[in-house]
């Protein structure tokens, strides 16, 4: 028999699809001894069998199908004729029955709140609270079974039936049960987030508290008063002015009432009853094992909760103790690719760098530089470095290592000091080995050592690839990221952070002599070895290659990856330029935007990715104009090198000065080449982890080779070696979801082990009003046309543009010959876009933060990269 009723004593987290999230949160807090006024759920099936009486739901429900929700004159129509039709439809009689007798039970003298609980709220990963309606202080019979009508028809609001369809609930699947809670007449009601929901620290209670129902507070009637407690303390209170309070009524209903002048300046909770209440909020966060949002109300000094749900919108946080306190950098926002990474490319990369370094949440990578960050001259000059890959990210990183209660954790352990021991032993001979190269040898020839290291590296990775199958390939695999990083370190470092160090060196100098670094800034020109700029300018050829075949560009406009190279044998002019598009796939194939993620498509996977880069080159440039470009660089650097030892001729420094031009202008170029070749080892180990995927598809342990991407490397070679029996499906659909959910969150930039988002407005002085304001990466003025482009292979810029986007990492690089200048969200002076920027000449301003939402497709907008700075000089309609 279905039941229409169910008390709260009966009910548990297991009856969301009877009772909904907010009824299952109350009969679990209420079994599990928390202080909840008493109740009763009407069931999901007094809601099926209320609609089921209805003949019209039906072509309603069709009509819901079909809607679009950003349509909100029809979102309004169809949900105003829902509600007006249910609230005309009797309830069945055996429902009022079970309803009025649960109602004598609970007391017919008593008043009730009648809140609705649909099965797709207060959910773990669907928090989306006030989609429904709630009424307040309702007595006598008639009331409440209006008023649950009018529940029952308040699953069509216009927001919950918009929250619905943009969040793929299906409107026939989601149902309403009805809670009815005795009213508590409170003195104070509020919300309390057992994380701080502000900038995520878990340890962290707030408490929003107001005079009255809880419903002033809600509806944004006055502002509450604010408390903030951390491990039983006091941290702050912000006492507001509360000029109104909504109260309960004898004779049913509320009443808004204004508070007497001492009363709206007067601390609603006591200093004890603030800490009580947030030790009941952590009781309550413990039992759910997750932070909660909790509404609770206070009557008679005794403190109810009437709700608790989970708080969705925190950032999660990596499986690491929260205490000592320790601070996490976003990978991704160093290496210009802030989406979220699937298993496999989290497993490659936690393969590459050590696990103790790197810590997985939320589907991103984060760098723990803590026990580094314990030694005091670290403190000094990490966030003077960091400043190179992201501003904003220094000085959040700057504010949090001279917290107390981070110095607190600077003691090491045994482990810790064996790691530190062990960096000192690596990094040593590399600082060694840099102060020679600054002093002497030829520059030159270490370039070419680094250029045959990787010719080798690579060699050695297809050999070591080759003829190996099943469980054996993968550990192939495995050999080849596990070694890659400390192969690294002794034959690249030294070469890349000697150029590093002549750039710097030589930056001083120009501002001694000159007063600016512009000389330096023109010696960044045509940097000579420079794997990117290679890559852009073989582009380049490329696309002066297409320019002239018209039928070769209209074939680019419809191509099919699959098809693509067979498909230019079949077009007048494509095996005149097959050679060219082979050879460039065949050299930089592996390279993709995001490409440190080994799942992202390889543009050898999908070269038409590559054919928007080559018609903004045609569309903005003429014939061989990126190679005089290239070769006027080349020049310019010349110049300003003559000129920077005219200054030093004569002193005793001009032959230190013209050692460090030669080494910066030979080893400067490498500062790519760790990357490069760390890619391009991805790039064959990923053509040998997907041969085994498919031949894993085609016996059916897998259900496609893309399924892959969602198990790490360990799970692939367990699964090759047969020690995982189970069918691997499921696994693969729950992480497939979580990776969708993971990539709708914003990953911050610094994070502490508390879970607080720690961020650093930049200082605003002398900026002009409306501008916004970044980082200063490459210098000069430009004014044109704002292109905002999200993903590089969704548009084509034209000439007289301005490149707008999230990040850039070396798989935007084509776009960089078009742009007129350059505008990204993330980024700091030595990331990629600012060193391609400078090797260009074109302005570039990095870390403007919702720079791709502030800034709009088609403005005019003026770049100075010399200050940072972005102003507005028209709208797209002027």
């Amino acid at each position: 028999m279905q039941q229409y009723v169910i008390f709260f004593n009966q009910i548990n987290r297991s009856s969301l699809p009877l009772v909904g999230g907010k009824g299952a949160n109350l009969g679990e807090m209420t079994q599990a001894g928390f202080p909840v006024p008493s109740g009763f759920c009407v069931t999901t099936f007094a809601y099926r069998d209320f609609v089921a009486t209805s003949p019209a739901m039906e072509a309603f429900f069709t009509k819901l199908s079909n809607i679009d929700a950003s349509d909100l004159h029809q979102v309004r129509e169809i949900g105003q004729g829902i509600r007006e039709h249910l609230q005309q439809v009797a309830i069945p009689e055996k429902i009022t029955a079970e309803i009025l007798r649960a109602w004598e039970k609970a007391g017919t003298g008593n008043y009730y709140a009648v809140r609705s609980s649909a099965t797709a709220e207060d959910l773990p990963n669907a928090s989306f609270a006030g989609q429904q309606d709630t009424y307040l202080n309702i007595k006598g019979q008639e009331e409440l079974l209006t008023h649950v009508r009018k529940c029952w028809a308040s699953l069509f609001t216009d927001r919950a039936i918009v929250y619905r369809a943009k969040n793929g609930f299906d409107h026939r699947e989601v149902y309403l049960s009805i809670v009815i809670q005795q009213m508590v007449i409170p003195e104070v009601s509020g919300i309390m987030f057992t994380a701080d929901p502000v900038n995520g620290n878990r340890t962290v209670v707030s408490i929003d508290a107001s005079f009255g129902l809880g419903e002033a507070l809600v509806s944004g009637l006055v502002t509450a008063d604010l408390y903030k407690v951390k491990n039983h303390a006091i941290l702050s209170k912000k006492i507001a002015r509360k000029k109104l309070a909504i109260y309960a009524v004898p004779e049913g209903g509320t009443v808004t009432q204004e508070l007497s002048a001492a009363q709206q300046e007067h601390q609603v909770l006591t200093d004890s009853q603030i800490i009580d209440l947030a030790g009941l909020g952590k009781k309550i966060e413990k039992h759910y094992g997750q932070p909660q949002d909790i509404e609770f109300c206070v009557a008679q000094n005794e403190c109810y909760i009437v709700q608790s749900r989970p708080i969705t919108t925190l950032y999660p946080l990596p499986d690491m103790p929260q205490q000592p306190v320790r601070v996490m950098l976003s990978f991704g926002h160093a290496q210009m690719m802030t989406d979220a990474f699937k298993p496999l490319g989290l497993s490659v990369l936690q393969n590459i760098v050590s696990q103790r370094l790197f810590k997985a949440a939320g589907g991103r990578i984060f760098l723990d530089p803590s026990d580094i960050l314990h030694n005091k001259l670290a403190r000094l000059i990490f966030p003077k470095v960091l400043s190179n890959a992201d501003e904003a990210m220094s000085r959040a990183i700057d504010v949090v290592v001279k917290r107390p209660e981070f110095l607190k954790g600077r003691q090491l352990r045994a482990a810790d000091a064996v790691n530190a021991s062990t960096v000192r032993k690596i990094l040593m001979p590399v600082m060694k080995q840099v102060w020679t190269i600054l002093r002497s040898g030829d520059p030159k020839a270490g370039r070419e050592h680094v250029d045959k290291f990787m010719q080798q590296h690579m060699a050695q990775t297809r050999q070591a690839l080759c003829g190996v199958r099943g469980a054996e390939r993968i550990k192939a695999v495995k050999e080849q990221f596990d070694s890659i990083f400390t192969e690294l370190i002794p034959n690249i470092g030294p070469y890349l952070l000697a150029g590093l160090f002549a750039n710097v060196l030589l930056k001083k100098i120009c501002i001694r002599k000159f007063g600016n670094q512009t000389g330096v800034d023109l010696l960044n020109k045509s940097l000579p070895g420079n794997v990117t700029s290679e890559m852009g300018l073989a582009l380049g050829d490329l696309a002066d290659k297409v320019r002239d075949l018209p039928d070769v560009q209209e074939y680019l406009k419809v191509a099919k990856d699959q098809s693509f190279f067979s498909g230019l044998d079949e077009v007048p002019g494509g095996r005149q330029c097959k050679a060219e598009f082979a050879a460039f796939i065949d050299k930089y194939g592996m390279r993709c935007p995001g490409e440190i993620d080994i799942t992202n498509p390889r543009w050898y996977e999908t070269p038409t990715r590559l054919t928007s880069a080559i018609f903004s080159n045609i569309q903005s440039l003429k014939t061989g104009e990126h190679r005089e470009r290239f070769a006027r660089g080349e020049k310019e650097a010349a110049e300003a090198a003559r000129r920077i030892l005219q200054a030093e001729e004569g002193r005793v420094t001009s032959k230190r000065v013209s050692r460090l031009i030669n080494v910066y202008r030979n080893l400067g170029g490498l500062r790519e080449h760790h990357k490069f070749l760390m890619i391009s080892v991805m790039g064959e180990c990923k053509q040998a982890i997907l041969a085994e995927a498919r031949q894993m598809a085609a016996t059916g342990i897998l259900e496609q080779a893309e399924d892959s991407y969602y198990l790490t490397l360990d799970e692939l070679h367990q699964l090759l070696q047969g020690n995982i029996t189970k069918p691997v499906t499921e696994l693969v659909a729950r992480r497939k979801a979580q990776y969708q959910r993971y990539q709708e969150l914003k990953p911050p930039r610094v994070m502490t082990s508390e879970g607080e988002i720690v961020v650093v407005p930049p200082r605003r002085d002398h900026v002009p009003a409306g501008a916004l304001l970044g980082s200063p990466v490459s210098a000069g003025v430009t004014e044109g046309t704002a292109r905002v482009i999200l993903r590089p292979e969704e548009a084509v810029l034209n000439a007289g543009e301005i490149l707008v986007a999230p990040h850039t990492d070396p798989g935007w690089t084509p776009l960089f010959q078009s742009a007129i200048a350059i505008v990204t969200e993330v980024g700091g002076l030595m990331t990629h876009g600012a060193v391609v920027a400078r090797e260009y000449g074109i302005p570039a301003v990095v870390g403007v933060d919702e720079a791709t939402m502030l800034i709009k497709d088609g403005e005019r907008i003026r770049v100075d990269g010399t200050q940072g700075l972005i102003e507005f000089l028209s709208t797209p309609n002027e």
